[in-house]
């Protein structure tokens, strides 16, 4: 252990003796290029949104349409699944080679699983469309990463701004992406492709786009940085020996208090996220309402993931991590209760419920990620990162799968229900947990 309390790091693996060296940045060159980034992964996140609220609209209708409501719930649990999935050799790319490239491949897997989902609508295979759309969990894999990636140059008492700059941007994209189901729908009939398929097209667009933002425009890659300051020297690479796998990375976690409440505040947050957002269609079509009225309730719940996010980052840096955490699962319910008492006749009272179930995941989401940054030294961050999000995602997918199961056998009232039971353990978690200290700065 240092001084500082913070794991001191493994000398670095050797690289060939042409590889490059470079002076680090001085404080206002490093304040520049954080913003850089920042901008750089902002304007990403702003078409990323885009092609993952488009689709995420439509899916559990899709896959309704194609199989039955009873598996209506496979859709948001298959992108959910594919989102943590694909964490895995992104993260691992990134270790590597830095964020850029595991950006890049995260985008491009997502691209592949849009075009898929359209293949397999159109031909009315839904074992093919399904496969698409845990691949379009590559989309998300991207936008979820984007947030440690504006942490690695900010300063502790910076992170959960810079973090939530991030999550942000995806507002514009997140809240437009819905709306523009039904004239993607009403297009992709017009070329003899199924109007619920339609949105996939332009997610593989909005995707593209977001790719080769990251690609042209985030240099330098802000891991390299980071690990550069952390170790005074250039030497691109991963650290050695440190083991990276999800085992050595839970291992992590679980040492430090403070990482063990981010990761299931995270986890926690986006299971009941996903479980209650992905049965809200259904809920609302039973009622007989139409794709414009599905579209402006997952709207509005986006709105409140993500619009909100420079406040909530603020409160987290100003306030502290864990009383932010214990804000969002206070919202979490409140949301549960309004949402699971409307019918799917009162769209205004499900629309806000459904804001606030974005803004209890905003809270939970953004204090989480920059508790558990936190806790853990700079030679893991990727590793663990990569690792949380994967856990994230699976308890995402578990949620969203058997959502339909509890909706199908009970109702959506009783799905509000149980998601409650589920985020009270967390309340009662963090509240009993004592503070940790910050991990200090690469810089």
């Amino acid at each position: 252990m240092g001084p500082t309390g913070v794991r001191e790091c493994p000398a670095r693996m050797k690289e060939p003796m042409t590889a490059t060296t470079s002076p680090a940045p001085d404080t206002s060159t490093l304040g520049a290029i954080q913003r850089r980034i920042v901008l750089v992964l902002a304007a990403a996140q702003v078409l990323g949104g885009v092609g993952v609220a488009t689709g995420a609209a439509v899916g559990a209708l899709l896959a309704a349409d194609m199989s039955s409501d009873s598996f209506s719930g496979l859709a948001s649990a298959a992108s959910v699944t594919g989102a943590a999935l694909i964490a895995i050799p992104v993260s691992r790319v990134m270790d590597a080679h830095g964020r850029r490239p595991g950006l890049m491949l995260a985008y491009a897997i997502g691209i592949c699983g849009a075009l898929t989902t359209v293949i397999g609508a159109t031909v009315g295979w839904f074992p093919l469309a399904l496969l698409g759309l845990v691949a379009i969990g590559g989309g998300t894999t991207a936008t979820l990463q984007s947030r440690y990636a504006a942490t690695d140059l900010a300063s502790p008492e910076r992170r959960g701004r810079a973090l939530s700059t991030v999550v942000w941007a995806t507002t514009f994209g997140s809240v437009l992406g819905p709306n523009l189901a039904s004239p993607m729908g009403r297009f992709a009939e017009t070329i003899g492709v199924p109007s619920l398929a339609g949105p996939y097209l332009l997610t593989m667009c909005a995707l593209f786009i977001s790719a080769s933002i990251i690609g042209m425009f985030l240099r330098p890659d802000p891991l390299h940085v980071a690990r550069d300051l952390r170790h005074g020297e250039s030497v691109r690479g991963p650290m050695a020996p440190v083991e990276r796998s999800i085992r050595s990375a839970l291992a992590t976690i679980m040492e430090s208090p403070g990482a063990r409440n981010g990761l299931a505040a995270i986890v926690l947050g986006h299971a009941v996220m996903v479980a209650v957002m992905s049965m809200t269609p259904l809920h609302l079509r039973h009622a007989d309402e139409g794709l414009r009225v599905i579209g402006i309730v997952i709207s509005l719940h986006i709105a409140g993931m993500y619009a909100f996010s420079p406040l909530v980052g603020i409160a987290v840096d100003r306030v502290g991590r864990r009383p932010v955490i214990t804000v969002g699962s206070l919202i979490l319910l409140g949301s549960f209760l309004i949402a699971g008492t409307a019918s799917g006749h009162e769209a205004p009272q499900l629309a806000v419920g459904l804001c606030m179930l974005g803004l209890g995941w905003s809270c939970t989401m953004i204090a989480g990620s920059t508790l558990l940054t936190d806790a853990v030294p700079i030679e893991q961050l990727p590793n663990v990162q990569g690792t949380a999000d994967v856990m994230m995602g699976f308890g995402g997918a578990t949620a969203g799968l058997l959502a339909g199961a509890v909706v199908g056998i009970g109702s959506y009232a009783v799905l509000a229900m149980v998601a409650a039971c589920v985020i009270l353990p967390l309340l009662f978690v963090t509240l009993l947990q004592p503070r940790v200290a910050t991990v200090q700065s690469p810089a």
